[in-house]
């Protein structure tokens, strides 16, 4: 059984410990070096100080499997409700299904946020893992920025996905 709760400081280590894992191993993410302890509990903080959400997927023997949270896409007021979701699962824990049920959570919470639409920034267009959760989830294809990124000696793209979240654009923000 898998619990999708509100991460906690305590998480820190496990967070960071798979973040790590994508850092030096996956082109999911551009990071380069990989982030200290300090620098994720500061990164969770900033989420959490905007009134964001930031999940964890824990199993019952308390181990933390994966973890989502999403943040403003842009700082400027008119993108005030759209938000860039990230989601990381534990190398051991891949393929399981984790990742979605992160995905629908975080939908879940960034909707309670006030978020009217989700967009997925996915590092690597050969990226099957990702690119399949968010279509599962009812995420879109908005585009492909060639060449973006350059990790592992090649060249990568962003795959551009996004989805409406609650009334999306269908009535004014309140």
């Amino acid at each position: 059984m898998l619990t999708i709760r509100a991460s906690r400081e305590n998480d820190i280590p496990a967070i960071t410990a798979i973040y790590r894992h994508h850092v030096l191993h996956s082109t999911g993410t551009f990071e380069i070096d990989p982030p200290t302890e300090a620098d994720m509990t500061l990164r969770r903080a900033d989420v959490l100080g905007k009134g964001l959400p930031y999940l964890v997927a824990e199993n019952e023997a308390g181990d933390i499997l994966g973890y989502s949270y999403c943040n403003w896409f842009k700082p400027r007021p008119a993108y005030r409700f759209s938000a860039e979701d990230s989601i990381y699962v534990a190398d051991s824990a891949r393929g399981q299904g984790v990742g979605r049920q992160l995905l629908d959570a975080l939908c879940a919470a960034a909707e309670q946020a006030g978020v009217r639409r989700l967009l997925a920034v996915i590092g690597d267009s050969a990226n099957a893992g990702s690119i399949g959760v968010h279509t599962a989830a009812g995420f879109s294809h908005a585009g492909v920025l060639r060449s973006a990124g350059w990790k592992f000696d090649q060249w990568l793209d962003i795959v551009l996905m996004d989805k409406p979240i609650g009334a999306g654009d269908t009535t004014a923000p309140e």
